[in-house]
């Protein structure tokens, strides 16, 4: 008998690898899970915010973002795969550089996918309003 596997299970995968390889510092390697016409879409008022175009593109936005933490890390606690999409609820704790502080909270993160690839890469402060924006009617809470 077959083994049934779980919608987009591949790509949720992907997905844990991706913030695993974002809190080694690894840009390459997080890269890789994401199509060469890849659009990255970061809230406008977030330091980095604005909109990607391509992998070069994204890669030196991450890069550069990522060169600002001290330390810290991006734990996806719950995926969620909806249609062609993996929705990745984030605990965010982070230390800049310049700061003592630690910074707190949560993110959504969206990704799109095509073909095994991610081919949008979005985030929203707002959990509803990027449950939502994925078409997530029950978010399992």
């Amino acid at each position: 008998m077959a083994e049934i596997k779980p919608l987009l299970a591949a790509e949720t995968e992907t997905v844990r690898q991706v913030y695993a390889a974002l809190n080694r510092n690894d840009v390459a390697a997080m890269v890789k899970a994401f199509d060469p016409q890849i659009e990255r879409i970061e809230p406008s008022d977030s330091p980095h915010g604005g909109i990607y175009h391509g992998l070069d593109a994204v890669k030196a936005h991450i890069a550069r973002a990522r060169e600002t933490w001290a330390e810290g890390e991006c734990d996806p606690e719950r995926l969620i795969a909806t249609g062609d999409k993996v929705v990745a609820i984030i605990n965010v704790r982070v230390r800049l550089k310049h700061e003592n502080e630690w910074r707190q909270g949560r993110t959504v993160d969206v990704f799109t996918f095509r073909d095994g690839k991610a081919i949008q890469f979005r985030t929203f402060f707002d959990e509803q309003q990027g449950l939502q924006w994925a078409g997530v009617k029950d978010s399992g809470r």
